[in-house]
């Protein structure tokens, strides 16, 4: 199984190569870090935070690693957790366009709300004598048991809880920004937390290539430098050379 952290950027529309448009979720993914790896669970990190905002018992949880600001576990397989370390870097690169995955988030929260809207009951009549019952339940039980069973539909806190969507489709995929587009939508309000999964193989983000390119892009820069100054040195030659004939 593969896995990421990401958060719910907001929603817009991809126009594809038939012509259709089509609704999707911008979520950025990543990266994420291992913190912790148990039997049968994997804890990763996700969104850099500094370590002033910890507390003390988080800074040590994350002693030698990146400090980020949201935990979260996924369950897996033994076999998977020991091809796993703590410290490895799980990229948006297990995803590919096309995969079909599940996105886990938290609702948005509506406070207090009745019947009609928590359970979409219909109402009362607006005629024939009804008076202040509109949008009332009605009945909430028989008189003979002498109390309300246990589940009885009512009004009360709606919202706020966690929901996961399924079967969600992949339609873009944006390694250079760590965004993924998601037909649809999904849970939660922008910039919540959300947990994607999917079935297949987990790539690890390799610390030796992440190296190498910092490497290369610094020696590339130092070339850039010293090219500039060649330039300079080459173009103030000749008016060195101007100067000394308007003297003769």
């Amino acid at each position: 199984m593969k896995f990421i952290l990401g958060k719910k950027l907001g929603m817009t529309q991809v126009f594809q190569p038939d012509g259709n448009v089509v609704p999707v979720t911008r979520v950025k993914c990543g990266p994420c870090v291992i913190t912790q790896i148990k039997a049968k669970n994997i804890q990763i990190g996700f969104e850099p935070v500094k370590e002033k905002n910890l507390a003390k018992p988080q800074i040590g949880h994350l002693k030698d690693l990146d400090k980020v600001r949201v935990l979260c576990e996924f369950k897996v397989d033994e076999a998977q957790t020991k091809d796993l370390s703590r410290g490895n870097c799980i990229s948006i690169e297990s995803f590919v366009t096309g995969d079909k995955v599940s996105v886990t988030g938290t609702s948005k929260g509506k406070g207090f709300q009745g019947v009609v809207k928590r359970h979409g009951f219909h109402g009362s009549p607006a005629s024939h004598g009804h008076k202040d019952q509109l949008r009332m339940p009605g009945s909430i039980g028989a008189g003979g048991p002498q109390h309300v069973f246990k589940g009885t539909r009512m009004g009360g806190h709606m919202g706020s809880g966690q929901v996961t969507v399924k079967n969600l489709e992949i339609i873009v995929v944006k390694p250079e920004e760590n965004e993924l587009y998601i037909k649809g939508a999904v849970p939660g309000a922008r910039n919540g937390v959300l947990k994607i999964t999917a079935q297949g193989d987990l790539k690890i983000l390799d610390d030796k290539k992440a190296e190498v390119e910092i490497v290369e892009t610094k020696e590339a820069e130092e070339i850039k430098t010293e090219q500039a100054s060649e330039e300079v040195v080459v173009q103030t030659e000749p008016k060195e050379a101007e100067k000394d004939t308007k003297k003769e």
